[in-house]
C-alpha cells in the first residue's frame, strides 16, 4: 500500500453454483483427493490482502462445503443467476448489493472462480496491491497468447470464402520474431472497484491492467480433458516436493 493512501477494502468472492453440462457437479468433484471448490478456498484464505471471503451459491451441498471450510455464505444465489447462460456480471453485482444492504463497506471485489484452481495466494495479492498502486479499474492476470494464435495472423472468413486480416491490414506480419507479445485474460484472478462493478456496469470498466502469470502453471476446467491435465499438473507437483 502507498503510504498515506487508504487500503481498498477488497472481498474475495467465490462464485460456485450448482449446476454444470460438461463437468456434473463440478465444484464439489474431487481434484487431486480434495473436492474442487476447496482449491480456491484454500489459497484465498492465505492470501493478505482480501478483507474477507464469500461464497455465491444456489445450491446447499456447495454452500454446507463452503461453510465446513470457513467461507461465508451469506445469501442464496437466486436460480435466474446460476443458469449456465448467466452472465458473470449479474452475479458479481447480486453480491455486492446483498452485501453492502447487511451492512458490508466494499471498495473493491476480487472474482476467484473454482474452475482455476492453481491461481496462488500471491496473484491475488499482487493484483489488489497493483489495483491500488494505479488509478485503473480493475486488474486481471493475463498469459501470453501462443504464437499460432496471435491476432496479428488471425482471419475473418467472410461469406464468400475470402479471407480478411482480424486486424484490418492488407499483409499479415512475416516473422514470428516481429509479432509484438499479445496477451489474453488467464482466469485467475479478476479485481474490480465497487463502483465500475455497480455504477458501469463492468469487470473492467474503463481502464484494465494486466498481471502476468506463467501459463504452465494456470488451468481452467472447461471439460473433462482440462480436468484430466488438471490431474496431471497435481502429480507432477506432487511428485517434485518428494525429490
Amino acid at each position: 500500500m502507498i503510504p498515506g493512501r487508504t487500503a481498498l477494502r477488497t472481498i474475495g468472492l467465490i462464485p460456485a453454483r450448482g449446476g454444470s453440462s460438461r463437468i456434473p457437479r463440478k465444484n464439489l468433484r474431487p481434484l487431486g483427493g480434495r473436492p474442487l471448490l476447496q482449491h480456491t478456498v484454500e489459497v484465498a484464505r492465505r492470501a493478505r490482502r482480501l478483507a474477507g471471503l464469500v461464497l455465491s451459491t444456489d445450491d446447499e451441498e456447495i454452500a454446507d462445503l463452503g461453510r465446513a471450510l470457513g467461507v461465508a455464505v451469506p445469501f442464496v444465489r437466486p436460480p435466474e443467476l446460476a443458469e449456465s447462460d448467466t452472465p458473470m456480471l449479474a452475479t458479481v453485482q447480486h453480491a455486492v448489493r446483498c452485501l453492502e444492504a447487511a451492512g458490508e463497506r466494499i471498495d473493491a471485489v476480487c472474482l476467484l472462480q473454482p474452475t482455476a484452481p492453481f491461481r496462488t495466494a500471491e496473484q491475488i495479492d499482487g493484483c489488489i496491491d497493483l489495483l491500488e498502486r494505479a488509478n485503473h479499474d480493475a486488474v486481471v492476470t493475463i498469459i501470453p497468447v501462443p504464437t499460432e494464435y496471435h491476432p496479428d495472423w488471425a482471419y475473418r472468413r467472410r461469406p464468400d470464402g475470402t479471407l480478411r486480416l482480424w486486424t484490418g491490414g492488407r499483409d499479415p506480419v512475416g516473422r514470428r520474431q516481429d509479432l509484438e507479445i499479445a496477451y489474453c485474460r488467464s482466469g485467475d484472478v479478476y479485481v474490480t472497484r465497487r463502483d465500475a462493478i455497480l455504477v458501469q456496469g463492468s469487470l473492467y470498466g474503463t481502464s484494465v491492467a494486466g498481471y502476468p502469470v506463467d501459463p504452465a502453471g494456470t488451468v481452467n476446467l472447461n471439460d473433462l480433458d482440462d480436468w484430466e491435465r488438471a490431474e496431471r499438473m497435481l502429480a507432477i507437483r506432487a511428485a517434485a516436493a518428494l525429490r
